[in-house]
């Protein structure tokens, strides 16, 4: 628990000092490079399933597609994610017919696309948002880090009150420690953080958004930041493996930080283009 604690607050540190310094670029990278190493991650999983993925050019087309919101308005137009996505796809497609064993061709290429899938392009998302003009200078910042905090903060609102109360198992087969009591606990820490935030910070953040509706925006946000862990512990348990990596101290890997801002980002960013 130590190790968790000590990772959490260091990597708070880094993300505040981060976008404070660097402001949206500096947030990009960080996004960026979350991608990356969860990809990554990703796609070691799938070889441990004894299928082989198109790492190196999944990664590379990955980046490409994080960095998409940026490049379809700084290089080319025709840059979006949904075009690298069908670039991906056709080169998939066309190694596949002469690479990897015949036994697992369909499997290799359905999870290279699906990590492509998964990962990079729902993540974009949180680059588009951290993209956002107005009212303020730093309203994309401040939306980016109410979405995580959100997000994450339901995993520690989650734990805390599962060891305090948990008696219900929500998930036994494919999370037997987490509990009914734990996912309400979370999502009632999201909401309350939600509100917070909103109401001493609520000249960052578009006028529509009011501590109340940041509030009740935060349980679904939340609710989906479970479902996303549930998920990356279905493909960990697929993998039979414990942890994404050990990148983390007392977290695990990278994916086992960013899973639940895979559904997360799509979701925020489609709630606050409505607010806008």
């Amino acid at each position: 628990m130590g190790k968790r604690i000590f990772s959490t607050v260091l990597l708070w540190l880094v993300i505040l000092a981060t976008m404070y310094f660097f402001q949206a670029t500096g947030g990009i990278v960080l996004i960026v490079l979350v991608a990356l190493f969860t990809q990554r991650e990703f796609y070691q999983m799938v070889a441990r399933m004894g299928h082989v993925p198109f790492s190196r050019i999944g990664l590379l087309l990955g980046v490409a597609i994080t960095l998409a919101p940026v490049l379809v308005t700084e290089v080319h137009p025709l840059l979006t994610p949904e075009n690298l996505l069908a670039v991906a796809a056709v080169v998939f497609a066309i190694r596949i017919v002469g690479e990897r064993n015949p036994e697992n061709r369909v499997e290799s290429l359905g999870w290279t696309l699906f990590g492509l899938i998964y990962v990079p392009f729902m993540l974009q998302f949180l680059v588009r948002i951290l993209l956002t003009d107005g009212p303020h200078a730093a309203t994309g910042l401040a939306l980016a880090l109410w979405l995580i905090a959100v997000s994450k903060f339901c995993d520690v609102g989650a734990l805390l009150s599962g060891m305090a109360f948990g008696k219900h198992k929500m998930a036994p087969v494919i999370s037997p420690k987490k509990t009914w009591e734990g996912a309400i606990g979370g999502l009632l820490t999201s909401a309350a953080l939600g509100a917070v935030i909103v109401y001493f910070f609520g000249e960052y953040f578009p006028t529509a958004l009011t501590p109340l509706l940041a509030a009740a925006i935060a349980l679904p946000i939340a609710g989906l930041g479970i479902i996303s862990d549930l998920v990356e512990s279905v493909i960990k348990r697929r993998a039979n493996t414990k942890d994404s990596g050990a990148t983390i101290p007392g977290i695990g890997g990278m994916f086992d930080l960013s899973d639940s801002l895979i559904l997360t980002s799509p979701a925020g960013f489609l709630i606050f283009t409505l607010l806008a």
